[in-house]
């Protein structure tokens, strides 16, 4: 039986939509928490890291550890699964956005509106025209992230999907007998090519895993268990890393061949491999601005993944967006300064580990900010190979907490 993928922008109906599509067609509804929990049952991630990935922007750390690839990979499989094991489903939420076209026994449908009809829904359900404003606003940023990040194409884009259905003053009624009519054609009918290409789809998600825990970031596609892979960066040689990508996906259950080719986005650079061995992130914070990108650069060379910011204010308003596991802070700053960012980090981010790395400190400046949780107090000047290994031995306490949790 065919099912059904549908993608709402917010305040257009979607919950009784929702639940009048499902009783008519008799539909199991599979939302996104629903995709989510398969993956952690299995262990695969946590729940926190799965919902970052989905609804928040990606992480400036995310070049260094390719975390939201993975975990979108991850969802893909999950979400392979369910195609293949349940008929007569309807798919809502995010996570439908990843069934492909392909897959032609699943209906993808989007429910659109104005931005002035949903403001007045917002209003109608009891939020004030500024939280409404900001709920659109914030919902539709993340859903541009989201398809951004998958396609390449805005989460409104036609092609996306089979049937676009703007509500404008249609009844939810309405726009379930829109969907029912085009739910009702044989072009939406299982066939032998629509359930192959949920078993490629599922392959293909297996094949990407295997390949980003390998460090190697290419497109997968998959029919009938032939894998095309697409490189999209240039390497001093190409030979060398078609054998390399070959053999990793050849590792993969029920791969039959495998080809790689150079993708429409393939460029002159250095194709480099990524390492999971040691892949903290670290957030430095220091006003000053020379000093902590050089120091960026050399740990990136050392493959720690860092990123700069020059001010108090700015390190705790990343942390409110994107947690690094390491921060690496200097005292004397400008504005908000280095103790009251420690104090503001551990009261709302215990988990970070910060190092103290100051050129004016004293020593009752380090014993305040050991006594409020700092990993380590360092001076200026310190070599990064001592600031690595401090960021590693950090990492490593992290780890081991992630691990018993």
């Amino acid at each position: 039986m065919p099912s059904i993928a549908l993608f709402f922008s917010s305040f257009t109906n979607e919950d009784e939509i929702r639940q009048k599509m499902s009783s008519s067609l008799n539909l199991a509804v599979v939302d996104d928490d629903a995709i989510i929990d398969n993956v952690c049952q299995k262990r695969q991630t946590t729940q926190n890291k799965l919902e970052q990935s989905i609804y928040k922007k990606t992480s400036v750390f995310n070049q260094f550890t390719m975390e939201r690839e993975r975990n979108v990979a991850y969802l893909k499989s999950a979400l392979a699964e369910n195609l293949a094991e349940k008929q007569n489903a309807m798919y809502c939420g995010y996570t439908a956005l990843l069934i492909p076209h392909d897959i032609t026994h699943v209906l993808k449908v989007l429910v659109i509106d104005s931005a002035e009809m949903r403001q007045a829904r917002a209003i109608k359900e009891g939020m004030s025209e500024k939280a409404g404003l900001k709920r659109i606003h914030d919902e539709d940023r993340s859903v541009f992230d989201w398809t951004e990040f998958l396609f390449h194409k805005e989460p409104f884009d036609q092609s996306l999907y089979d049937i676009v259905i703007p509500l404008g003053k249609k009844s939810a009624d309405d726009v379930v007998a829109l969907i029912k009519k085009n739910y009702n054609k044989t072009a939406v009918l299982e066939t032998e090519d629509s359930v192959r290409a949920v078993r490629d789809f599922g392959l293909a998600a297996k094949v990407e895993l295997a390949l980003l825990f390998k460090g190697q970031k290419v497109d997968v596609e998959v029919r009938d268990k032939r894998v095309s892979l697409k490189v999209n960066k240039s390497s001093f040689s190409f030979s060398n890393l078609t054998s390399k990508l070959s053999e990793i996906a050849h590792s993969v259950h029920g791969v039959e061949s495998v080809e790689v080719l150079q993708g429409k986005g393939y460029r002159a650079s250095i194709y480099r491999d990524q390492h999971f061995e040691l892949p903290p992130k670290v957030l430095l914070v220091d006003d000053e601005k020379e000093y902590v990108q050089t120091l960026s650069e050399r740990l990136v060379n050392r493959n720690v993944g860092s990123y700069a910011v020059f001010d108090g204010r700015e390190a705790l308003d990343f942390i409110d967006d994107d947690q690094p596991d390491v921060m690496v802070l200097d005292l004397k700053m400008p504005g908000i300064n280095g103790i009251e960012v420690l104090k503001q980090t551990k009261k709302t981010n215990p988990d970070i580990e910060v190092i103290i790395l100051t050129g004016h400190g004293s020593e009752a400046d380090r014993e305040t900010c050991m006594n409020l949780g700092a990993y380590a107090y360092l001076q200026k000047p310190t070599d990064v190979q001592k600031l690595s290994a401090t960021i590693e031995e950090a990492y490593k306490k992290i780890a081991a907490a992630r691990a018993v949790a």
